[in-house]
């Protein structure tokens, strides 16, 4: 791994948290300091804080180029590590299934992608989300042993039965492809989803247990999906305090007034509504229902949605804040998401034109380089 650079880009706008503003911007051993080494030209650039993204599985692409053809967990990290960076994320979660899908999505991928990610050294923060399927009940212990065994700080909880087609005694939409996805049968793949769905009180019943202890390791614990206040109410009271991707403004109001952060999706607002049609995720930001964006299944969203807020007359410090100092404030990271004297050096280098990202540091190492920035900063 390089190591982190000393400094100074003079002649950019900085995006501070009360706006832009023409100056310079120093990093020295991996953190934003007030003197550098070295000056580098940044005329008609902005530098903006490094993107948290809180929820991202876009690197399913890389792990498994064709249905089918999983690839090794650390080439295909190298891959999503370049793709991040590229798309001006210095921190990313890797949103992790641990569900009855099978495939990538099941434990036992789940298991091997998270160790290669504890093992794989990047230029950027790398750090797991688990997203855990509550019906699992059989599964709860195991769950245990990989969050303990790995640290894993960030569960979300999720429920993606189709309990209404189930409760029918039908066949869910989608049942064969993903049956074939798992290895199943589509006849094995039913019956499963319908001792899940028989199960699924018994596992809501002992869920508490589980996330108590998952409380009592300082993991933050989420619910994915909620549709109402009394689903959100639920899962607050078993300690998940993050409302992630509620789908409906009842639901993300519910969160809200709890005190419980909100995550939508970037895509959602790139797109100019939900791709499924739930609640578009733009009109929540402007009541004020939002804390974060997150790149969901596409790593060029957040800077994407960031900028299309702005063109759409929010001001670039309050849109940008909903993918640097708005995650942040979620994980109670202190130490990144702003661009102030002793915070970790991770900041994106935009254009103030094209706006293209040209350049990105992570901890104060260079992650992504082209263009003129990358001309000037070699060559000066």
């Amino acid at each position: 791994m390089t190591q982190p650079l000393s400094l100074r880009l003079t002649g950019a706008q900085v995006l501070h948290p009360d706006g832009l503003c023409e100056g310079a911007l120093a990093m020295t051993d991996g953190a934003l300091t007030d003197t550098a080494a070295r000056d580098v030209d940044a005329s008609g650039y902005m530098i903006l804080p490094g993107i948290i993204d809180l929820h991202g599985d876009g690197f399913e692409h890389h792990m498994a180029p064709r249905r089918g053809a999983q690839t090794d967990p650390m080439l295909g990290l190298r891959a999503v590590e370049a793709e991040l960076a590229a798309n001006g994320i210095t921190t990313a979660v890797l949103a992790q299934f641990f569900s009855w899908e099978g495939g990538m999505r099941g434990p036992d991928f789940a298991e091997a992608l998270i160790a290669a990610t504890g093992q794989y050294a990047s230029a950027l923060d790398l750090r797991i989300q688990l997203r855990f399927e509550l019906s699992l009940l059989e599964d709860f212990d195991r769950v245990k042993a990989l969050i303990a065994r790995e640290n894993i700080g960030y569960v979300v909880l999720n429920d993606h039965l189709n309990h209404e087609a189930l409760a029918a005694g039908k066949r869910p939409p989608r049942l064969v492809g993903q049956a074939l996805k798992s290895g199943r049968s589509p006849e094995d793949h039913m019956a499963l989803l319908t001792r899940l769905h028989q199960q699924t009180p018994a596992a809501l019943a002992a869920l508490p247990d589980l996330t108590a202890w998952m409380t009592g390791r300082g993991v933050k614990i989420g619910s994915h999906d909620d549709a109402t206040a009394e689903r959100r109410a639920q899962f607050r009271a078993m300690g998940a305090a993050i409302a992630e991707f509620p789908e409906t403004r009842t639901a993300a109001e519910a969160a809200k007034t709890a005190g419980d952060p909100v995550i939508m999706g970037a895509p959602n607002v790139v797109r100019g509504g939900s791709h499924d049609g739930k609640i578009a995720a733009a009109d929540l930001i402007a009541d004020g229902l939002v804390d974060a964006l997150v790149s969901d299944y596409h790593y060029p969203a957040p800077h994407r949605a960031a900028l299309a807020l702005w063109g759409g007359g929010m001001a670039l410090q309050d849109a940008w804040a909903l993918i640097s100092s708005g995650p942040a404030k979620v994980m109670g990271w202190s130490d990144r998401g702003t661009l102030a004297v002793g915070k970790r050096a991770d900041l994106v280098v935009m254009h103030a034109r094209t706006r293209r990202i040209e350049g990105v540091f992570a901890a104060g190492r260079p992650a992504y380089l082209s263009g003129a920035f990358a001309t000037r900063l070699i060559g000066g």
